[in-house]
């Protein structure tokens, strides 16, 4: 009887070691396994909105709207999961939530749309590959990361941003032939060579435009994971400082949409394309993608979450194979 029992506590101490294994290992990977989610979400992201400003969407109205939905979206989940444990709102965290806002949301995806208008949905996604780096370097004066060169990981970490910048750089200054063709206007057949080069000369500035905005979001951006790690420990509720920051973001994408949109026609959307792309960046990318980052950065810090930002960059590809062919056939409506 001695025996029985005392095989039966062992048999209970294996299980529970075991289970607790598991929770650890679960507990471990989750911030990993949400991270490949959110950048598979923001690859679907890219080829919805590169498709829809080709067909001459302004960026700012999809930011604007983007934004909105995404404050809607969220308001009423805040709400009802984070009422108990928000904290007080205090006139310098609305500041800071407001700055929040126009670091994270509003540039960073002001400068990042308007360069991926100027270039391409694989060339943004390659050059956000410098994400990581620069995240890296400004978390290095605010003691968010340290780098010992004496030993391998200081070392790794050192080659590592200068690749990713490097990196950035070679796809700044070189552009090799297409391997699709586009369908844009600009890209059509040009039987005159004098024209083809001229065309061939506005692509080069275009491109080279586009990366200035891309560096400059990539700058916010990095900025951002930054800032998310500082009101992290003040205000520790994702779903409200997200909601607050989609909020924010609006009224703010709505005043720079006043100034530079005056023709009011462009504001209405009509085609399924439009509202399919503003619905799913609204709810997805600036909703539950932001609010996951967030989470990464609480339990993570900003540098681990901005190192999956490259990988985007291998998912894009897939994506745009399998959606682009489907928008073409069955999204595009007929404009009025």
């Amino acid at each position: 009887m001695l025996r029985s029992s005392t095989y039966r506590g062992k048999q209970k101490a294996i299980i529970s070691l075991v289970l607790l294994e598991i929770m650890n290992f679960c507990r471990q990977w989750k911030p990993v396994s949400a991270m490949i989610a959110i950048n598979f979400a923001f690859a679907i992201t890219n080829v919805l909105v590169k498709k829809t400003l080709d067909e001459a969407v302004s960026h700012v109205i999809i930011l604007m709207y983007r934004q909105a939905i995404s404050a809607v979206f969220l308001a009423p989940i805040a709400y009802f999961w984070e009422r108990k444990s928000r904290p007080k709102l205090t006139a310098w965290m609305l500041c800071q939530l407001f700055l929040n806002a126009l670091i994270g949301a509003t540039l960073t995806q002001y400068f990042l749309l308007l360069g991926l208008e100027y270039t391409s949905a694989t060339f943004s996604c390659a050059f956000l590959n410098m994400v990581p780096a620069i995240t890296f370097m400004l978390a290095l004066p605010f003691g968010l990361e340290k780098v010992n060169i004496g030993n391998k990981a200081g070392r790794a970490k050192v080659v590592g941003t200068l690749v990713c910048i490097g990196g950035a750089m070679v796809l700044t200054l070189y552009k090799g032939k297409s391997l699709a063709g586009s369908n844009s206007n600009a890209t059509t057949h040009i039987v005159n060579y004098a024209n083809t080069r001229i065309s061939s000369k506005k692509k080069e500035i275009r491109w080279a435009i586009g990366s200035v905005f891309l560096a400059a979001g990539s700058i916010f951006w990095s900025s951002w994971f930054l800032l998310q790690a500082s009101i992290g420990r003040t205000y520790p509720c994702q779903y409200s400082s997200t909601a607050f920051l989609s909020f924010f973001s609006a009224i703010q994408t709505a005043i720079i949409s006043l100034i530079t949109e005056r023709d009011f026609t462009k504001w209405i959307l009509k085609e399924k394309l439009e509202i399919i792309t503003v619905t799913y960046t609204g709810m997805v990318s600036a909703g539950l993608c932001y609010v996951g980052m967030s989470w990464c950065v609480k339990q993570r810090g900003p540098v681990f979450t901005s190192a999956f930002t490259p990988l985007r960059h291998w998912i894009y590809p897939s994506c745009d194979w399998f959606i682009h062919p489907a928008l073409g056939k069955k999204l595009r409506g007929r404009r009025n």
